[in-house]
């Protein structure tokens, strides 16, 4: 199914309902959650996906999955996507948050055939067997921590959602604290307090993120530069120390 909304089909007796959607360019898909879980897989372009909890960057060719019920948003950049809305029922395994995960050809090209089925698909054929091979696919796919946590409480939600919108070296644990009227000490020991990591180790691994979407279109040498590392190395060397593989993986 194509740009079919799930309120259409999400009656229909089947566990799995594979819809592939096509979005206009810097689209916000606006908070909201269904009672499916939801692999949701960017075919093209970089997602952000972000919950009460953290926000998850989701590089071209991996997916997320996304537990049922959690309300979220999604912001796409040039975004066409192949998801599997699934009966919570039928995958006891689905992990209770978000959770990025490398898709590999086999799980690639079994999305491909399942987003071409119809909605009335043969359960018990070919098409069946191609979605619950999927499914074991998605069960062994191996997780990616492309993530950083997201504090509930205000101003420390808002200011690190401005920030993942647009890093900026010049911002402090200093701006921080100013701008929520605190000492930078008792603004540093609440921070961690509501993330678990410092104020300035949490920027860092927001700026990484930030990187993924640029990597489609630009060399590791040029963002590096423009994310303020003083080398490509130095880039290199922190992206693989914080995300577990090296830029290029993502480029």
């Amino acid at each position: 199914m194509h740009n079919v909304p799930l309120d259409a089909v999400d009656h229909l007796p089947v566990d799995v309902l594979p819809i592939g959607t096509d979005y206009p360019p810097d689209h916000l898909l606006a908070r909201h959650a269904h009672r499916r879980a939801q692999l949701l897989y960017g075919a093209s372009g970089v997602m952000r996906v972000e919950t009460d909890d953290g926000s998850w960057t989701v590089p071209t060719n991996r997916g997320v999955l996304i537990p049922p019920g959690v309300p979220h948003e999604v912001g796409m950049q040039g975004v066409s996507t192949w998801s599997l809305y699934v009966e919570p029922s039928a995958v006891p395994w689905w992990p209770a948050s978000c959770t990025v995960i490398e898709v590999g050809p086999l799980l690639r090209e079994l999305l491909r055939a399942a987003n071409d089925l119809e909605a009335n698909y043969d359960v018990s054929g070919r098409d069946g067997a191609v979605v619950g091979l999927a499914l074991e696919e998605l069960r062994r796919a191996t997780p990616l921590p492309l993530t950083v946590s997201l504090p509930r409480e205000e101003p420390f939600r808002t200011l690190c959602r401005a920030y993942l919108a647009e890093p900026d070296l010049a911002v402090t644990n200093t701006t921080w604290a100013r701008a929520a009227s605190m000492s930078e000490r008792s603004f540093a020991r609440r921070f961690r307090a509501l993330t678990g990591t410092s104020p300035a180790t949490w920027r860092a691994r927001a700026r990484l993120l930030a990187g993924l979407p640029l990597l489609r279109s630009h060399s590791v040498t040029a963002v590096a530069s423009r994310l303020g590392y003083a080398s490509p190395s130095a880039f290199t060397a922190a992206f693989t120390r914080a995300l577990g593989v090296p830029p290029s993986r993502f480029s």
